[in-house]
């Protein structure tokens, strides 16, 4: 007797949960037929890849950076001194990047010479106004980084664009006036060679707060 209140009561337990999980299975499907109908669909560009066309998502840049170990504390303080002398003087180097451009283009649709050396002059004033106000209190380390950034920039050396500018004899003054400061107007930024520098300035523009 014992034994047979406890079959029933395991059989009720049983077909109890059956039930259960069948109400719950199908709640669940209804509910996911009524989220399914709601759902907005969302337009994707595609592209066809070996024949297939699937969803093409821009994704952000991912960098991935290592920390960086000194070997000496005197490594860690030259390294940071070149870090703050870069950040000092990119702004100045985009300056030059975004004044050249535009010059360009302001070039580019003035056919009159007469309107075109205005123009030249008015950069000419801006560049000269910047450099009497903060340029000539950098430090030789500064200079050279500069001269190397506006490469960079631009795609041309100091000297090339002064020549372009102003002529090769003025290209020639400008040169000579730098190498008195210890400056050479003609050199070029190498990404292999100034690894470090570009390796700050890829930082910088990522907005990664861990500098090495």
């Amino acid at each position: 007797m014992k034994f047979l209140r406890l079959m029933l009561i395991y059989l009720l337990l049983f077909f109890g949960r059956e039930g259960l999980a069948q109400q719950v299975n199908k709640d669940s499907l209804a509910n996911t037929s009524n989220n399914a109908s709601n759902i907005t669909p969302i337009m994707l560009p595609t592209t066809i890849v070996d024949g297939e066309r699937i969803p093409w998502i821009l994704l952000r840049e991912v960098v991935i950076t290592d920390y960086r170990i000194f070997k000496t504390p005197a490594d860690r303080a030259r390294y940071n001194r070149l870090k703050y002398n870069v950040l000092k003087v990119l702004p100045y180097a985009k300056f030059a990047e975004d004044r050249y451009d535009k010059l360009q283009r302001d070039l580019a649709v003035t056919p009159k010479k007469k309107d075109q050396k205005r123009l030249i002059k008015d950069c000419e004033k801006e560049i000269k106004a910047m450099f009497n106000r903060e340029i000539k209190n950098m430090s030789v380390s500064q200079g050279e980084i500069l001269i190397k950034l506006i490469n960079r920039q631009t795609g041309n050396s100091s000297y090339e664009l002064v020549k372009e500018l102003r002529g090769g004899v003025s290209a020639f003054f400008y040169q000579s006036v730098a190498k008195i400061f210890g400056h050479n107007l003609k050199n070029t930024y190498d990404p292999d060679e100034d690894r470090e520098i570009e390796t700050i300035i890829r930082n910088y523009a990522n907005n990664n707060r861990y500098f090495y």
